[in-house]
């Protein structure tokens, strides 16, 4: 079983819903687990965002440059193709701490080129570039938790 099929069985397992997957060929074990599988008060730590409540007097007006900023954003986007990452993980833009991200925006890419590595259950994924371009923009911050399909970078294809 090579790393190709050890992504695809995750993503096959992250659609299905279920909560636990053990395999186990010759002499290898694959144990995979998902999100739905980690107590709750476990993930709601992760991600508790702090709440203010915005201005009365200034809603309307923060609504509407958010609304100009979002189309503006969204006709960008259009032009550009967009990574996604291939599994449930944890991003990474190097190899390790200290070493030199595999890629910075304005680098150009080949089809090929590894774009950083997301990390599931103590394995240590390398995602490569399906594109040829340049990175316009990173989506992720380094070492944050990842979704199957969340969007990491934008590469314009020109």
């Amino acid at each position: 079983m090579d790393i190709k099929d050890i992504q695809n069985l995750i993503r096959f397992v992250s659609k299905a819903e279920v909560a636990e997957v053990s395999i186990k060929q010759d002499d290898i074990e694959i144990k995979i687990k998902t999100l739905a599988s980690v107590p709750t008060q476990v993930a709601s730590q992760q991600f508790y965002v702090p709440q203010q409540a915005p201005a009365a007097a200034q809603a309307p007006v923060v609504a509407q440059e958010a609304n100009n900023s979002t189309e503006s954003t969204q006709e960008e986007n259009n032009n550009f193709i967009t990574v996604k990452s291939p599994m449930i993980g944890t991003f990474y833009r190097s190899a390790g701490p200290g070493k030199d991200a595999f890629v910075n925006v304005g680098d150009s890419i080949s089809n090929g080129k590894v774009l950083c590595i997301v990390e599931a259950m103590k394995l240590f994924n390398e995602i490569e570039s399906e594109v040829s371009g340049k990175i316009v923009k990173i989506l992720v911050d380094d070492a944050s938790p990842v979704e199957y399909d969340q969007p990491l970078f934008l590469v314009d294809p020109s």
